[in-house]
């Protein structure tokens, strides 16, 4: 049986505009990005030909192989994986989003091999928001030092914030880590940052990251069904 990809995503797009009105945040505040990784490219295609923009891979040989299978498509893509420093210059080269920056130094590999001819790299700083020891991204307080350090960089433009909690299942507790990032996100606007996204949430909790202030939510499952 064939996936109806347009239905799947006109119900996500349902959810994220349920959520707006439910949370008062303003109409179409909040961005979709559709995370396709180990999904094939005749599925981004489809979702592409329903309307969806924005596609979030996690490996960079796998994403590198689609864009060229669908290169005749007007999609913009964003690596949202752990970034890994002999994979930097491929995503400088090739995406225009990097969500997942957990290191200065990978900031500064991205900003040193941002080609001249593309607009700056939008990068979002990985916060490991829940201080877990298996995940990537910074501490909370390490932040502010480094979001001044990587707003300063040449050919990058720091835009903000992403984490990946750990799981819960009640709705409260999905909001505490999401309201934490908010916070923070909030502090570095008023130092100076000009900081505009909050990359947060995925399929199981939508809902609580943009009840806190998601600007942008990462979704695979509901769209695509589960990863092999």
């Amino acid at each position: 049986m064939s996936i109806d990809f347009a239905a799947r995503l006109q119900a996500v797009l349902a959810r994220i505009h349920d959520a707006e009105r439910r949370f008062q945040r303003p109409v179409n505040s909040v961005r979709l990005l559709a995370a396709s990784k180990t999904h094939p490219a005749d599925a981004i295609a489809a979702l592409a030909a329903a309307g969806q923009h924005c596609f979030g891979e996690n490996y960079l040989q796998e994403a590198l192989d689609k864009m060229a299978e669908l290169q005749t498509l007007d999609v913009e893509w964003h690596f949202i994986g752990p970034i890994q420093a002999n994979k930097t210059r491929g995503i400088a080269e090739h995406f225009a989003w990097a969500h997942s920056v957990d290191r200065l130094k990978t900031a500064e590999r991205l900003s040193a091999q941002r080609p001249e001819g593309l607009p700056p790299l939008n990068v979002c700083l990985e916060v490991n928001i829940d201080q877990e020891p298996s995940k990537h991204g910074f501490d909370e307080s390490e932040v502010a030092a480094v979001a001044r350090t990587v707003a300063a960089l040449p050919r990058l433009r720091l835009r903000g914030l992403m984490a990946i909690p750990a799981p819960a299942s009640d709705f409260d507790r999905q909001c505490q880590p999401f309201a934490r990032l908010r916070e923070l996100h909030d502090r570095l606007n008023a130092e100076g940052l000009a900081l505009d996204t909050l990359s947060i949430g995925m399929s199981d909790d939508l809902e609580a990251a943009i009840a806190e202030g998601a600007t942008l939510v990462r979704i695979g499952t509901a769209l695509f069904g589960p990863r092999a």
